[in-house]
Parts: C-alpha cells; structure tokens; sequence
C-alpha cells in the first residue's frame, strides 16, 4: 500500500527500521568453472546470528543480482544454506530459508528455460518437478516441511542441487551443455568471464 504523506522525506517511523537494521554486505556471485560449485555441501551444524546475519546478507546479494534463489556455494560457502524468493522481495512473506534442505516428494514434469546467477546470460530448457515437498531446517535449527508449486518447485530443485555441486548444466543435452561450456571458454580468454 502506498504511503499517503505528500512527502517525499522517509517517515520517522522508517528512519529509525533504516537505523536499526544492520548493513548488509553483498557478495560477489561465484562465476561456473569455481571449484566451489562443484562441490557437495556438509549439512551445517551451527545455528546463530551468523548464519542469520549470513541469510539475510545473500537475500541482498540474490534482489541485486535480479534471482529469486541464491546457495551459499554460489559466494563462495561450503555450506547448506539456500535463500529462495520468488517474489523478487516484492512480498516479504516470501522469503524462505533452507538449512539442510532435501526434496522428500516431488511429482508432475515441466519443462522450462533456466538460467542461473553462476552461469550469467546463458539459458537453456531443463526438466523439474511440477511440485516437491522439500524439508529442510530454519535459522533456529528447527525443522519443518514446505511444498512448492511451479516456478517455486524449480527454484527449491536448482538450490538443492546447487548444494549437491551440480548445477544446471547437467540437467541439459550434451550438444547444449557443450556448445555453452565453449562459448564460457572463449569468454574466459578474452577476460570477460
């Protein structure tokens, strides 16, 4: 909803949610050919404000870089977290974290392009579930069940598997993949990858 003030100053109200909140750092996304991406995730242990400082940082890094999911090992962490927000931040209720997350049901098939925030400007047609029950653990370590639908089943399937080093170029024909993999090495000669 819409501010009613004529203004266009900040309320003093969202002055002090601006103050308060802390700085949030954004990361550089790790481009395809870093070894980290490639690499099974450990299923994290640890649940404190860091990992919550952690979370909320990659959600920052995922709305600047314009996706609606984002893992750890895509800046650079070796750890089992994913954030996921298909509303692009429009809703905050949509902004769903997963600690440990497995895909516990999946069912239907849909084929749609995809891209991926480590593979910038390169698309191609994958095959996901139509829907998936994932579970996984909040930033408290408490586990809970959630379903997703769509294009919300596709994103939670690409982070998993993001956090099982595979990444989207797997799911894709071999003359695709190849024909991408190329293009990638070409870029890297001309240092622009």
């Amino acid at each position: 909803m819409p501010n009613k003030s004529t203004s266009s100053e900040p309320t003093a109200g969202a002055k002090q949610l601006a103050a308060e909140a802390p700085p949030r750092k954004l990361y550089t996304i790790v481009k395809y050919g870093d070894p980290v991406l490639e690499r099974s995730t450990p299923v994290n242990q640890k649940f404190d404000s860091e990992l919550e400082q952690l979370a909320e940082d990659m959600f920052a890094t995922m709305y600047a870089a314009q996706g609606v999911g984002l893992a750890a090992p895509q800046i650079g962490k070796g750890l089992r977290l994913a954030v996921v927000d298909v509303s692009s931040g429009k809703n905050p209720e949509a902004k769903i974290v997963l600690v440990n997350p497995e895909i516990i049901h999946a069912e239907g098939e849909v084929r749609e392009e995809e891209g991926c925030l480590s593979i910038p400007g390169f698309r191609g047609y994958v095959v996901r579930p139509q829907f998936v029950t994932v579970r996984a653990q909040n930033l408290k370590g408490e586990t809970f069940e959630i379903r997703g639908e769509n294009l919300l089943a596709r994103a939670f399937c690409h982070e998993i598997d993001h956090l099982n080093g595979i990444l989207f170029l797997q799911h894709l024909s071999m003359l695709k993949r190849d024909l991408i993999k190329r293009k990638i090495r070409k870029l890297r000669k001309e240092g622009e990858w």
